[in-house]
């Protein structure tokens, strides 16, 4: 009988994970269509952190393609340069990049303001800014060298958010958050990546509530997508960002 008990404990939990599994992508796919697909975001101020490659790029792109006027901020100026150029090309009617760092309040709310100062106001934000540490915990000889992903992937979207709130509820505005499956789908080497994007996650899903129908949130938990990432740049144990495939693979 503790056979049979155990066996249909484990189907449960296996059933239960599967349905999980398909339900968060199920509502993460249908939320970002809506947020990103069935409005008219012609004309429309869209401020994007991280977006001078992977994700945040190609977001970027599909603003752009849709008439969207945009701010592009990251650290590398040369990228953003490129971004910028690109969304102009395929049919932004304007694009200024910012350069700036996430993990610096003083930074976030340089842009945020730059934004509203250069176009008069903001009605989307993408908090898309993200580091990945990959290590096994037992393998640091400094815990505090992963701290970056702490300080970029949860408190960069916080910081930015803090400032953009009242142009966001003014034009009753948007924020779309890219956070990750990892936050809760979780896998070896990616302890503190994990933790940091269910902070992100579990930090939308609270301010839904509080901020009611002053300012929509679309949560987005992608899978494994190709960016420079998945190729292969990963913040190391040292805390240096390096670009190797071999720790991907391995």
């Amino acid at each position: 009988m503790d056979m049979i008990d155990k066996f249909m404990h484990a189907v449960l939990s296996i059933t239960f994970f599967v349905f999980f599994l398909h339900y968060r992508l199920f509502t993460s796919l249908v939320a970002t269509a809506r947020s990103l697909f069935k409005e008219n975001v012609s004309g429309k101020v869209v401020l994007i952190t991280g977006a001078s490659s992977g994700i945040g790029e190609h977001v970027a792109y599909e603003y752009a393609r849709r008439g969207a006027c945009l701010a592009v901020v990251a650290r590398r100026e040369h990228r953003l340069r490129q971004v910028a150029a690109v969304c102009e090309i395929i049919g932004s009617p304007e694009v200024v990049y910012i350069v700036g760092d996430v993990a610096k309040m003083e930074d976030c709310q340089q842009f945020v303001e730059a934004t509203v100062s250069y176009f008069g106001h903001l009605d989307h934000l993408v908090t898309n800014a993200g580091v990945t540490p990959v290590c096994m915990f037992q393998d640091y000889d400094d815990i505090t060298k992963a701290s970056p992903a702490m300080e970029i992937n949860f408190w960069g979207s916080v910081y930015s958010t803090y400032y953009a709130y009242g142009h966001l509820k003014k034009s009753k505005g948007k924020i779309i958050v890219i956070a990750s499956s990892t936050g809760w789908l979780f896998a070896p080497r990616l302890s503190f990546y994990s933790a940091s994007k269910a902070a992100v996650i579990s930090f939308y899903e609270t301010l839904s509530y509080e901020f009611g129908g002053d300012i929509g949130i679309t949560i987005v938990t992608p899978g494994l997508i190709k960016t420079e990432m998945t190729d292969g740049k990963f913040l190391s144990k040292e805390a240096r960002l390096q670009l190797d495939p071999e720790m991907r693979d391995g």
